[in-house]
């Protein structure tokens, strides 16, 4: 039985190799906690799968892997009533313990304008000014690395046809296709003008040919479009080299640019249009994220809190659980969008 359902979803549903190995692996586990309770896996009711979920959840697992081994036994389920082995699914209304909404990974502004004017004078310089030109425009502008390797240097036909954003430099604007293929324009910012003056000054470097027919407005020496797993390649390197507390990824940059435009303007309804959020919560995160920034100023600076710094609390999200006393910082994690 099992491994029928799983020649189905490696054949029929086609189902990459990796979530293949995974759904044996929680199938199996499946099978070997059916077995201990005596129960066929046909006979498998609702109120036993609930017992296993809580069982996880003690053991330690957190919210997103149950719901993903659950996920597994609601499909193997789902497939078994279509075969017509099984009357409902015992799975079907067993729901996973909540994951805590954590804030989101950002970096101080020193920090941000350190990594942003960071200069390697021994990297090539076709590679130094496209890198530069990449971490402005992704700081500068709140980009999601999908909107900045879709970005061509000049708008086009076949960019609106093909979903793709463009930069304006004479408006000092790029225009990104988002989420939802809603399209966006966001200012460029003075500095990123700059670094991408002096990157498109370079970029011809290449064979004309290349250049003539690659539009893409970031792209390797090969002449091919950056693919976002190679500007996380180049970013988090960058990083290091420019000093950063931490590994530095394309979307800290997003949560930066929304972090510290809101402190210096308190705006939340400008900073969703530039971030491209559908909706006003999304961006509220970052409202927090602000106030956690201002809590931890108010510690250090304050005599009254420096006196009971241990009885103070960080800010959580709705649904988080609170730190310990002797633990201020909230436990920071990305939130969508």
């Amino acid at each position: 039985m099992l491994q029928a359902y799983l020649t189905h979803v490696r054949v029929e549903k086609r189902l990459a190799a990796r979530t293949v190995t995974l759904y044996t692996l929680h199938l199996t586990q499946l099978s070997a906690l059916a077995h201990q309770a005596g129960l066929g896996l046909t006979a498998v009711p609702p109120t036993q799968v609930r017992r296993w979920a809580a069982q996880m959840h003690g053991a330690g697992r957190q919210g997103r892997g149950i719901a993903l081994v659950l996920s597994c036994w609601r499909s193997f389920y789902t497939w078994l009533g279509q075969q017509g082995w099984v009357g409902s699914n015992p799975v079907s209304d067993v729901r996973a313990p909540r994951a805590p909404k954590l804030l989101p990974k950002a970096l101080g502004v020193d920090d941000a304008v350190q990594l942003a004017e960071f200069q390697n004078p021994d990297d090539d310089p076709w590679l130094e000014a496209r890198d530069a030109a990449l971490v402005e425009l992704l700081y500068g502008s709140g980009l999601r690395v999908g909107e900045l390797v879709g970005l061509d240097v000049r708008a086009s036909p076949q960019a609106q046809q093909q979903g793709r954003g463009w930069i304006d430099l004479e408006a000092a604007e790029v225009h990104v296709l988002g989420k939802g293929g809603k399209r966006r324009s966001v200012p460029i910012g003075r500095q990123a003008l700059a670094a991408l003056q002096r990157w498109l000054h370079l970029r011809g470097g290449l064979e004309p040919s290349a250049v003539l027919s690659q539009p893409a407005l970031f792209m390797g020496r090969n002449g091919t479009r950056l693919t976002p797993q190679s500007i996380w390649q180049r970013l988090r390197r960058r990083s290091q080299l420019a000093g950063a507390p931490t590994a530095v990824h394309p979307h800290m940059l997003r949560h930066s640019f929304a972090s510290h435009v809101l402190q210096s303007s308190g705006d939340l309804r400008a900073v969703q249009e530039l971030l491209g959020h559908a909706n006003i919560s999304t961006t509220q995160v970052y409202t927090r994220l602000d106030f956690q920034h201002l809590a931890k100023a108010y510690d250090a600076a304050h005599p009254r809190a420096r006196q009971k710094k241990a009885s103070r609390r960080s800010v959580d999200l709705p649904g988080a659980e609170p730190a310990p006393p002797e633990s201020p910082a909230a436990t920071e994690a990305e939130p969508e969008g």
